[in-house]
């Protein structure tokens, strides 16, 4: 996995440490491949596929972030992948996924419609389903962050990560407590 995924760099914030009087460090995951950590979540689970899995292609729903992390982890190992999203989502988030080759099916104008759209086509279909965030494959990916942040900094006392599926910050708790309880 780490030859396809970028290490990326934990910078000291000037301006927040002194605001905050404790040293702040950033984790800079816009350096990863696509942009986004989502890729570190998107091309471990889809290391783990088995190859009949890989051979029907996959499908998930994302508005962007994850379709561009499965896209280009589909793309980088040889398969097809599809994603609905939905038509509020960002034309750049929308051309950047079809750029790695990936079918792109627009409907509804939110997350919910996007996922109802996509639960539907798979029934329709032999497709490969990727939950965006509710999957331990995908969080495990995802938690190697913390493994990049313990490789420069071992001396940990608090990360902060905003939270939405909670895939990420789970997995950066378990990755803390186990290696720097």
């Amino acid at each position: 996995m780490f030859r396809n995924v970028r290490k990326t760099p934990l910078v000291k914030s000037f301006y927040l440490t002194s605001k905050t009087g404790g040293e702040i460090y950033l984790k800079l995951e816009i350096m990863q491949l696509t942009g986004s950590f989502k890729f570190r979540g998107a091309f471990n689970k889809i290391l783990n596929l088995t190859a009949e899995q890989k051979t029907r292609g996959v499908i998930a729903y994302s508005a962007g972030n994850y379709a561009q992390g499965v896209a280009s982890s589909s793309h980088l190992l040889g398969f097809k992948s599809k994603f609905v999203m939905p038509t509020s989502a960002p034309q750049a988030k929308v051309d950047a996924t079809r750029g790695y080759g990936s079918k792109v099916v627009l409907y509804g104008e939110t997350f919910d419609d996007a996922k109802a759209k996509c639960e539907e086509n798979i029934q329709e279909t032999d497709e490969t389903y990727l939950h965006p965030y509710d999957d331990v494959e995908v969080m495990t990916g995802q938690g190697t962050i913390c493994l990049d942040i313990l490789d420069e900094m071992w001396d940990v006392d608090t990360v902060i990560d905003p939270i939405d599926g909670g895939g990420i910050i789970s997995m950066i708790a378990v990755a803390l407590k186990s290696f720097n309880p």
